[in-house]
């Protein structure tokens, strides 16, 4: 893992760019490998979450591809807040599991 600090070239860098990864953290920009997650066993509570999210962003997604699902939905919603990130919480609480 290699770690950038107030470069020029990798400032403004994120995302994925082949198996390199760049995340920012403040002033830095950390580049990394990307994980192999293939051998990972998942428990039950990660695949039940996994699939209650997914629901949550496809639930997000009917709402905004209406425009006037949409315009109803930023309404209820404080200014600030971004309207899918608002949804996918919304969705999340009212679908709450123990």
């Amino acid at each position: 893992m290699a770690i950038s600090k107030n470069n020029i070239v990798t400032e403004t860098l994120s995302g994925k760019v082949g198996n390199i990864i760049f995340k920012n953290y403040g002033n830095k920009t950390v580049i990394s490998k990307h994980p192999d997650m293939s051998k990972v066993v998942k428990t039950e509570r990660q695949k039940e979450n996994q699939l209650q999210f997914k629901a949550a962003q496809a639930y997000a997604k009917s709402i905004l591809s209406d425009p006037e699902k949409k315009q109803a939905f930023i309404k209820t919603i404080p200014k600030d807040k971004i309207a899918y990130h608002a949804a996918i919480s919304k969705y999340l609480k009212e679908n709450k599991s123990t």
